[in-house]
This record gives C-alpha cells, sequence and structure tokens, in this order.
C-alpha cells in the first residue's frame, strides 16, 4: 500500500537557549607528505587548512562526570578531562571538606582514596583556573582554586545498576511466543544537563540475521537517565525488521545546540516518543519470508529529550532493484553501517551506509536545527567509482587519515575523502574487521590493519597493515 507521507515532514522545535559547546575538539591540520599509491586507485595530496588555522570541533558540553566506587584497597575517584584542557591540567581533591592532595594532580584523572569509605564526600577542584573551571594561561600554581563538581559520595558497589523498562512478551504471527532483550546502547546528552544518558535498542527474540528468513518483533529504542527514568520510547514498526544489520542509529548534538538528536532509518507505522505516526500507520510491506522489500524508507532526526520527530527525509539510496545488490531474497540489499564524522573539520555530520559486498553507498546527512540535508552521496556505481564495489566491510571507521583537520571514512579495504569523492581502493575486497590508529609511531599518520575474506581479491593475503593516507600496503600475511 503507498503510503501519504511527503518526502518531508517537520514538526516544530520548542525554542531553547543556545549554548556554544565548551569542550571543544582541536584538529590541527598537517601537510601531507609522502603521499603513494594504491593497487586500485592514486590517493592525491590533501588540501590542508590554511596556515595558522586550527579547525575547532564542536563537541558536547559535558560535566566533569564524577563518580566515587568501592574498592578493596578504598574509594576510586575518577573524573573528566574536558576537551579543550590541557594534559597537565591540576586537580585537586577534597575529601568531606579537607584536601587529601598535597599537590596537584596532573598526570591523571582518578585517585584511589585509601582513607576513603562509603560515607565520604568528594568535590574536585581545579588549581590555576578561572570561575568556569578552565585552565587560565600562565595562572599562578596554588592560586586561583575553583570547584569543578559538585559534592558527590560513593555509589553503593563498583557498578550502577540502571533500571529498564522492558517491552512486553509478544505472541508473533507464527504463533509463538516472544520476549525483548537490551541490546546496541548509544550515550549522549540529550537535555542539555551535562550529563550523559543512555539510549537502548530493544531487540525481539525473534530477531533475524539478514542470511535467514522469519518475521520480526518490533524494534524499541528507549531513552533514559542513568537512575532509570525514562525519558521517551520510539517503535520503528513493523516495516523495520529487527537485526543486528538493520538499524543503524547515530545519537549526537548533530546541531551543535547542547542536545544531542537520533537519527534512524524509519518507515511506515513507525510512532515517535511523544506517539505521532510517520507515513501509513496501517501498512504491513513484510513479504511472505518476513522481508521488507518493498514500500517507502525514510531518515528521521528525533529530539533527544523528547523523542519527537523533528524531520523525516526519503532515505538515500533506495533499495531499487533487490538483485543490484547482490542477491534476490534481501540480504545484501539491507546491510546498513553509520557513523558521525567532522566532514568539514568542524561541524558533525551522520554517514549512512548501505550495501558492501558489492553495491556501496554512503550518504552524509546534515541537521541544522529544523532541517535535514544532504551534504554528498558516494555510490560505486557511478562512473570512476567501480573499483570501490565489493570493498566494504561490517563496520567502518571514521578518521583524519590525510591530516588534514577533516574526517574521512575507512570503509574496509576502500576509503572515502571528507568531500564525498574516492581518495583511494586498494581492491583487496570484503572483510569482516579491521582497526584504524598511529600504530607505527616510527613513520608519519596512521595506519589500516585489516582482514580479508575474499582471498581472489586479496591475493592470497589474509590480512594487510597499509599507509591509511594512500592505501599502500606496507606489509601482509
Amino acid at each position: 500500500m503507498p503510503s501519504n507521507t511527503p518526502a518531508r515532514t517537520r514538526s516544530p522545535r520548542r525554542t531553547r537557549l543556545w549554548r556554544r559547546p565548551a569542550a571543544l575538539l582541536l584538529a590541527l591540520p598537517l601537510a601531507l607528505t609522502g603521499a603513494g599509491l594504491a593497487s586500485g586507485g592514486a590517493a592525491a595530496p590533501a588540501e590542508a587548512a590554511p596556515p595558522g588555522r586550527t579547525l575547532q570541533r564542536d563537541a558536547e558540553r559535558l560535566d566533569r562526570g564524577a563518580v566515587a566506587v568501592p574498592t578493596d584497597e578504598g574509594i576510586l575517584v575518577s573524573w573528566r578531562l574536558l576537551g579543550d584542557e590541557p594534559l597537565d591540567a591540576r586537580f585537586v581533591v577534597f575529601r568531606d571538606g579537607a584536601r587529601i592532595t598535597p599537590e596537584p594532580i596532573t598526570d591523571s584523572t582518578n585517585l584511589l582514596d585509601p582513607e576513603g569509605t562509603t560515607e565520604s564526600t568528594y568535590r574536585i577542584a581545579l588549581e590555576g583556573g578561572s570561575a568556569s573551571g578552565k585552565p587560565v594561561p600562565g595562572g599562578s600554581r596554588g592560586k586561583n582554586l575553583v570547584w569543578v563538581s559538585e559534592s558527590f559520595t560513593p555509589w553503593a558497589q563498583s557498578h550502577l545498576d540502571v533500571p529498564l523498562d522492558k517491552p512486553a512478551d509478544f505472541v508473533a504471527v507464527d504463533g509463538t511466543e516472544h520476549s525483548y532483550r537490551a541490546n546496541d546502547t548509544l550515550t549522549a546528552d540529550v537535555d542539555g544537563d551535562g550529563e550523559l544518558e543512555l539510549v537502548v535498542k530493544w531487540d525481539p527474540s525473534n530477531s533475524q540475521d539478514n542470511s535467514r528468513p522469519g518475521a520480526t518483533g518490533n524494534v524499541y529504542l528507549d531513552a533514559y537517565e542513568l537512575d532509570g527514568h525514562q525519558l521517551w520510547r520510539i517503535d520503528l514498526g513493523v516495516n523495520i525488521r529487527a537485526g543486528a544489520h538493520y538499524s543503524q542509529p547515530q545519537l549526537y548534538d548533530f546541531d551543535s545546540d547542547g542536545r544531542a538528536e537520533l537519527l534512524v532509518k524509519t518507515a511506515d507505522g513507525t510512532v515517535d516518543g511523544v506517539g505521532a505516526v510517520i507515513g501509513d500507520a496501517d501498512a504491513d510491506h513484510r513479504n511472505e519470508e518476513g522481508y521488507v522489500l518493498d514500500g517507502p524508507e525514510y531518515l528521521t532526526v528525533f529530539d533527544g529529550e523528547s523523542g519527537e520527530a523533528l524531520d523525516t527525509i526519503d532515505y538515500r539510496p533506495p533499495r531499487g532493484t533487490v538483485e543490484d545488490w547482490g542477491d534476490g531474497y534481501g540480504n545484501r540489499v539491507d546491510r546498513f553501517l553509520s557513523a558521525t564524522a567532522y566532514l568539514d573539520g568542524e561541524h558533525p555530520s551522520a554517514v549512512f551506509a548501505r550495501g558492501y559486498y558489492t553495491r556501496a553507498v554512503l550518504w552524509a546527512v546534515d541537521f541544522d536545527g529544523e532541517r535535514l540535508s544532504e551534504r554528498w552521496l558516494f555510490d560505486s556505481e557511478e562512473p570512476g567509482n567501480e573499483g570501490y564495489a565489493g570493498q566494504g566491510n561490517h563496520q567502518l571507521v571514521v578518521a583524519d587519515v590525510d591530516a588534514d583537520g577533516k574526517d574521512e571514512i575507512v570503509y574496509g579495504s576502500a576509503t572515502i575523502d571528507d568531500d564525498g569523492t574516492g581518495l583511494y581502493t586498494t581492491g583487496l575486497g570484503h572483510g569482516d574487521a579491521m582497526h584504524v590508529s598511529d600504530f607505527d609511531p616510527s613513520r608519519p599518520g596512521l595506519e589500516v590493519f585489516a582482514v580479508h575474506e575474499d582471498m581472489n581479491a586479496s591475493g592470497n593475503r589474509g590480512s594487510t597493515f597499509r599507509d591509511a593516507a594512500t592505501g599502500e600496503v606496507l606489509w601482509s600475511v
């Protein structure tokens, strides 16, 4: 049944106080040198930021996250270093109103207090800081001592139990009984209070891998405070199949207003956190085997505090002809991935990906507080991109591989540049896992360690270690 939902819907957003994020992550622009060639394509030197310019990344405005937990050796006190603070910030810890660190702590953000008990009260101060808690350049040591946390007491145990509202058991269309279990969990500050909240995906016990048929129960997304207070529940509806590869939500402050938003793929019958239905509430696009291979596909941004749908647009790319993705029954067409990346070096964008065994499409989306908009779309079927087909993994990694201050998407055996063009493809093919980091400090830049599944594509190499900027394979086994 066709949907009556327009390509875009919007809900009014409540007026809120604009707060520029206090914690800014700094990305220093470095010129790329020694660019090499990859087997499947060439990586051109990146355009560095103008000399003297530092790209400032908008980040969450978080508090210190100060906690104290009991251990066999005393009370472990821990707190957060903010993103714009120096690594040698000078912290002072107080217990029951008395200073217990004669010298400031400058090389960590924790303290094991052997004299502490579960009845103790702690508070964190910063030496040489301003009233806002940020270090003052050139501040005199031992002066300007300011509080950077409220008073807090130890937990009763070494972990925190968060009570969850488990969805009710249900009877599936085949008459079998099923229940729910907590699955993927995301963290962000959704209400602007400086504390992290949880968004929990509930997975039904009849969820399926893409390779297996069968109708599934609905997928739910809940938001909770750490004390268990539930903020909202979103029901993705019968037209979003339950399974590890289908729903890839992103929770982040995409419009830099101090509160995180949730972006996730939706469909006819999705119900937001205030009870509004997206699309056709009565549509059921499942086929006889439980796959959803028909009907509209959407991307919706939800308010992080209320769960209200703020904007909905058509999902890209559409599934189109299912066979174009590598099979005809619905496995490879619905292999989704997602991430959040600073593609311009300063503002977060959501990146959604569809397909990795054959056709691969990456879609970058921005949110300005009212509307979703496309930043770019990369499709391996576009002329010149054919070498990027079949290179994806079961995950992607966000990293500034070319040191221009902007993030790239490492997509398995290939990498997509920050502007949505192909940076390089190695042609090594699909693999199940990879890691990106500065593994080799003796050489400049980042490296990628990846395993490969297609021995024909990889040249019988089970794993490779490559230059993240150019794709040059440095060694393999």
